[in-house]
């Protein structure tokens, strides 16, 4: 998936100016899951400030999953179910491939509730296309569609799309500290 991404910023003259205007640079798509694709557009650390002079692109660096302070912008395209409950699914391949391209991300996953992860931020999410669903504890679930938006507070959840068409999600990811 090839999302075009301008940064713009303040010059060293004091006037605003387009530093890239590109592809992101940061985007994968999934051998194992045909129609699976995230694209990390843009990551902050803690403490970064807004100054004079070209905006340090930080997501090829970068977890997919911040840190206390840090934020990230994505954008994941989820495929059907259906492709992964095919018969010649590799669900090993899959975690590998998972846990290579995604970093930070992958770890959040619990094995044992395929789907279900839960991670130390607020997240703002929206629907660009498509429809999904958002799946809670106890199988909680909440049919989400194009433009709606679902804002969660490191809770647990998975995404689930359960129709014949992909759904493709915008992701702001801000990282914070979890209370006991």
């Amino acid at each position: 998936m090839k999302i075009r991404r301008v940064v713009a910023g303040t010059g060293a003259g004091g006037k605003s100016q387009v530093f890239s205007d590109a592809a992101a640079p940061r985007s994968v798509e999934f051998k194992t899951v045909p129609g699976f694709a995230a694209t990390l557009l843009w990551s902050t650390q803690a403490g970064d400030a807004v100054a004079r002079g070209e905006a340090v692109d930080r997501s090829l660096q970068a977890n997919f999953v911040p840190a206390e302070g840090e934020t990230r912008l994505m954008v994941v395209t989820f495929p059907p179910d259906s492709v992964m409950m095919r018969a010649d699914f590799d669900a090993a391949a899959f975690g590998a491939e998972f846990g290579a391209l995604v970093p930070g991300l992958a770890e959040t996953f619990e094995p044992e509730h395929p789907g279900m992860h839960t991670s130390d931020s607020i997240d703002y999410d929206v629907v660009l296309d498509g429809e999904i669903t958002l799946e809670l504890d106890d199988g909680a679930q909440v049919q989400l569609r194009r433009h709606d938006i679902a804002v969660q507070h490191g809770n647990r959840h998975a995404w689930r799309n359960p129709g014949d068409r992909p759904a493709t999600m915008l992701f702001v990811l801000i990282g914070a500290r979890r209370k006991p």
